[in-house]
């Protein structure tokens, strides 16, 4: 009896451990040759992966736009303080168009079985936020991607208000200043924190997963931090290689 409970144990174990998904971070772009981030060459790439799912980031234009860009700034022009008209005029690194969220969101859509993971960035106002969220939502129900897509956010304000609009989406925080008891007292579905947070709040990991939360870290790029937060059952890990660790 005692060897089947060892057993058990081990195999639980080992099931816990394998359960840790991988998402590209702004796509697969650490490419040879490297791509840019956050481009479509770079979700196309992580499609071609077969991993859970690429992350992305949303802010819109002066004029309303929804693009996809990490900085606040692309050319040199602020993406809040200019028109989308402005922006366009100047490429991505790879050449590619500055992407707007709907050629990202077609280039997804290609693919059902990686999951689009839309961080949406912090804008100057409450009302921007809830403009970004509300026009983002839009343009994913249109080309019917609920069920593909899954949303992250710094601000707790988006987070909020993506809930508010349309609750069965499911929703993380990002700023890693909120314990999990507070994540699920909000509603929210999950924790997306750095790393280091963990390391910091090393029960935290453990107390999420009891309350049925998501647990994700990024970004991880070291082999030993990887294995460490799959050791501890990290349900997902967000990294600059994810070719180096889909299949550890």
């Amino acid at each position: 009896m005692k060897k089947m409970i060892c057993g058990l144990g081990l195999v639980t174990s080992l099931l816990m451990n394998a359960q840790t998904q991988i998402i590209a971070h702004r796509g697969f772009w650490k490419t040879q040759p490297e791509t840019t981030e956050n481009s479509l060459k770079a979700l196309e790439n992580t499609q071609k992966l077969k991993i859970y799912g690429s992350e992305f980031d949303v802010r819109m234009t002066k004029d309303g736009y929804l693009v996809i860009n990490h900085d606040e700034h692309h050319g040199g022009m602020t993406i809040a303080d200019t028109n989308f008209a402005d922006l366009e005029k100047v490429k991505l690194s790879n050449g590619e168009n500055f992407p707007t969220l709907k050629s990202y969101l077609e280039q997804g859509k290609k693919d059902p079985k990686v999951k689009l993971i839309v961080e949406i960035k912090p804008a100057a106002t409450k009302a921007l936020e809830d403009e970004l969220v509300r026009k983002t939502i839009i343009a994913i129900k249109d080309l019917k991607l609920e069920s593909q897509c899954e949303f992250i956010s710094f601000s707790f304000n988006i987070c909020k208000e993506i809930k508010k609009v349309d609750a069965s989406f499911k929703v993380q925080y990002l700023n890693g200043d909120l314990s999990p008891e507070q994540i699920k007292k909000e509603g929210l579905d999950g924790i997306d924190y750095h790393y280091n947070i963990f390391k910091k709040n090393p029960t935290w990991l453990a107390e999420a997963k009891s309350l049925g939360l998501i647990t994700n870290a990024w970004t991880v790029n070291d082999v030993k931090v990887f294995d460490e937060l799959k050791k501890q059952g990290i349900g997902f890990v967000t990294t600059n290689t994810p070719d180096v660790f889909k299949d550890r």
